[in-house]
């Protein structure tokens, strides 16, 4: 009697004697040991895994827009490019949100991988921060955005040990564990006070930068569905079309040190500072 034929699908096409490949991916997560590659450098290393008593709730909670940073004030210089003429409609905000991809991954995510990779130099990372941020509103917005992170990471995470304190002189800085110095925060920009205390909270360093672009990207094109350019859908949908640039640019600046910073985009830069001289506006910034 002849055997029966197998059926064949795409779930039954694997050989008989090849073992069954664990699925690795979106959806799954590998064992610690698997992420602590001994080969791979010591900075990466200490970023891979998150720790584990950090659940997502609390990245999201960070991400949500009502998480209380204000940086739904502010429009990164889109507002004063739009008002002259410069953003009109689709293509030209696509284009002003790359460019802003690139600059925010050139001027500001090393700030953010300095104060997380080394949290005990923050107040040196801040003074340089405030140094290169010539740009008056661009530095003015920082701050606020810095300050006002911090604070509520303080108020909503107390657990997390983040604590600021104001000085005598009025500045702030960051309460440490029994034993240890604070940390400095002279002008609490919004680039290292990001990094610096989401390594507090225990959140890995690749998700660190994933979040700071996001907040970055939802910021702008919140902006512009606030200012008609487009509507919500549209700016989904080009929040979902951006998420690729988001990656290719991360992995060109991941690396970059605080001595590689660079202004990739100095007309940004001079829209936003054109910022205070509109007749009206919606945006601090």
């Amino acid at each position: 009697m002849p055997k029966a034929k197998k059926r064949m699908s795409l779930l039954t096409s694997v050989a008989p004697e090849e073992k069954a490949r664990p699925l690795q991916g979106f959806g799954l997560r590998q064992s610690a040991a698997a992420c602590d590659n001994p080969r791979r450098p010591e900075r990466q290393r200490a970023g891979a895994v998150r720790d584990p008593t950090t659940p997502d709730f609390l990245v999201w909670q960070l991400m949500d827009s009502a998480f209380p940073t204000g940086g739904f004030a502010h429009s990164s210089g889109l507002e004063a490019a739009w008002q002259h003429g410069e953003v009109r409609g689709r293509a030209e905000l696509l284009s002003f949100a790359e460019t802003s991809l690139d600059q925010l991954g050139h001027a500001a995510l090393p700030f953010v991988t300095a104060a997380f990779d080394a949290p005990e130099k923050f107040a040196e990372f801040d003074q340089l921060c405030d140094a290169f941020m010539t740009n008056h509103v661009a530095n003015r917005a920082s701050r606020a955005q810095g300050r006002a992170f911090l604070t509520a990471v303080e108020r909503i995470c107390p657990e997390r040990g983040v604590r600021a304190a104001s000085t005598a002189n009025g500045n702030h800085e960051i309460k440490r564990p029994e034993g240890r110095a604070p940390v400095a925060v002279p002008f609490a920009h919004f680039a290292p006070v990001f990094g610096a205390c989401l390594r507090r909270l225990k959140i890995s360093r690749a998700t660190t930068t994933r979040m700071f672009f996001f907040n970055q990207l939802r910021s702008v094109l919140a902006a512009a569905v606030r200012l008609n350019i487009v509507g919500p859908m549209e700016a989904q949908m080009l929040q979902h079309k951006l998420s690729a640039k988001a990656e290719t640019v991360l992995k060109v600046c991941d690396r970059l040190t605080l001595d590689q910073i660079a202004q990739t985009a100095p007309l940004l830069d001079l829209w936003q500072g054109a910022q205070d001289r509109l007749y009206s506006r919606l945006f601090q910034s």
